[in-house]
């Protein structure tokens, strides 16, 4: 079973979030649709950045793949409900964990660094679909979020891993911790919104 624990973060969501998430359906989708490509475009981006680092492109290339059907289902999910894919809204969330990273370093510093946040990102998000996945009313949902919860752990676990691969064993494993420091304090001072999903 996937838990916090499991994931290496210091605080459980808050348990009002999927509550809130019930009464914002329409929304919630929204946003993590939006969630699904914005990991797709990271994973692009860190291919662009780094293509002589074939082993990181020939285990992420498979999940830009993985990423973009997952924001296809999340739409073919709005169309069942008749709902519909609203705007993209600033994800306060990504944003500040965005602005913990190192500035400047060397080329492969910045690459631990967006692995990093990339495991972060994933692991939260794990986190919270085991949330949906437990607590939701509906079972077809619950089924629904599972499947991606699955999906997003191992997501987290190939970025950690890969941040290992390419840099000092002894220094991403501070770093990483630093990084969760920062991402449990970091949420308490967040807004519990069920129109997000992180």
């Amino acid at each position: 079973m996937i838990n916090k624990t499991k994931l290496g973060l210091h605080l459980p969501t808050d348990p009002r979030w999927v509550n809130l998430t019930q009464k914002n359906l329409e929304d919630i989708l929204t946003d993590h649709a939006y969630c699904e490509q914005k990991a797709a475009t990271s994973c692009i981006s860190l291919i662009q950045q780094y293509p002589d680092k074939i082993d990181m492109v020939r285990a992420i290339a498979p999940i830009v793949t993985e990423e973009w059907g997952h924001f296809r289902l999340v739409l073919n999910e709005l169309d069942k409900r008749e709902l519909t894919l609203g705007r993209q809204r600033k994800d306060e969330y990504v944003n500040k964990l965005l602005s913990f990273q190192k500035k400047g370093g060397s080329r492969e510093e910045r690459l631990i660094e967006k692995l990093l946040v990339c495991a972060l990102i994933e692991a939260r998000s794990a986190e919270r679909f085991r949330l949906l996945s437990l607590e939701l009313e509906e079972q077809e949902l619950k089924e629904f979020y599972h499947r991606f919860m699955v999906s997003e752990a191992g997501h987290y676990r190939l970025f950690l891993d890969l941040a290992y691969q390419y840099a000092d064993k002894e220094y991403v494993q501070n770093r990483w911790q630093e990084f969760l420091s920062f991402e449990g304090e970091m949420v308490t001072t967040l807004e519990v919104r069920g129109d997000r999903m992180h």
